[in-house]
């Protein structure tokens, strides 16, 4: 049987990206996002409900998401989910499903992070995405690819 596994989130960070480097040299970050949900009842209220995604990101793109994003910074991500299943300290079985990031891209205006100017730049992802947050001139160019490469993200690495 045919098989699909593509998750297409935009929210906030909930969190400063979390990033270690490997004994091999692979950096590894991770983050959580909030992807915010408005919708109406059926009686007229407005309800708002937000779920929390954690993501992990690999390689190039884990260091770039390191340097540029902080907690509260908008960001556009493509990627798969992965169930993770271990053992607690306690004995207890434990799960827990998240992203694995593919692609992403900065959305937003500036932050105060990269408030000094320069041109709008992409994290990588295709043109016709969501805007892009104005950033330094150091940000890599929108040409730049920061796709994961298959290979680093089958690497079962703790963290």
């Amino acid at each position: 049987m045919a098989s699909f596994n593509k998750v297409i989130l935009m929210g906030n960070l909930t969190r400063d990206p979390e990033t270690r480097v490997t004994a091999t040299g692979l950096t590894i970050c991770k983050f959580g996002l909030a992807i915010n949900r408005v919708f109406s009842t059926k009686d007229g209220e407005r309800k708002e409900e937000t779920t929390f995604v954690d993501v992990d990101a690999f390689g190039k793109q884990a260091e770039v998401i390191t340097k540029y994003i902080r907690k509260g910074d908008p960001l556009f991500i493509e990627g798969r989910l992965k169930f993770d299943q271990w053992e607690a300290n306690d004995g207890q079985k434990r799960s827990k499903l998240g992203v694995v990031l593919d692609k992403f891209e900065f959305i937003g205006g500036r932050s105060e992070n990269n408030a000094s100017g320069g041109s709008s730049n992409s994290g990588g992802y295709e043109q016709s995405s969501p805007p892009k947050r104005q950033v330094a001139a150091e940000k890599p160019a929108a040409s730049e690819d920061f796709s994961a490469d298959e290979d680093t993200l089958d690497e079962d690495v703790p963290f």
